[in-house]
């Protein structure tokens, strides 16, 4: 990782964790465990891909926690956007087909939910 990439990932992590000390939730009772989430997620998922080394998957990840922390700045929620396509919507076929409708629609997962799996 280059001394640049690495000082954007560590003030990334550092805004993360501002943005999690100031929360402040719509609802009052739920300001504390949005916190707790916040931390939780920022630590697991930097832990997760501390050891990148290929510098578009860096980029990626990068892109991902940007977008992840203005989405959630905006609508003053933590946690990830929902995706609107039931799991396997798309596709009630068989075989290749099938494998095609997955593949689009990993394709077509928004940027601020890349890492997470499918559920």
């Amino acid at each position: 990782m280059t001394a640049s990439t690495r000082r954007t990932v560590l003030a990334l992590y550092m805004r993360v964790f501002r943005i999690a000390r100031t929360w402040q939730s719509e609802v009052t009772s739920d300001t504390e465990s949005e916190r707790k989430y916040i931390l939780q997620e920022a630590r697991t998922l930097f832990r997760q891909n501390q050891q990148l080394q290929d510098q578009e998957a860096v980029k990626r990840c990068i892109e991902e926690c940007e977008a992840r922390i203005e989405i959630g700045l905006h609508y003053r929620n933590p946690y990830p956007r929902a995706t609107y396509l039931p799991p396997m919507g798309l596709a009630t076929q068989k075989g290749r087909k099938l494998r095609a409708q997955q593949r689009l629609r990993k394709q077509a997962k928004p940027i601020y939910l890349q890492s997470h799996d499918d559920t």
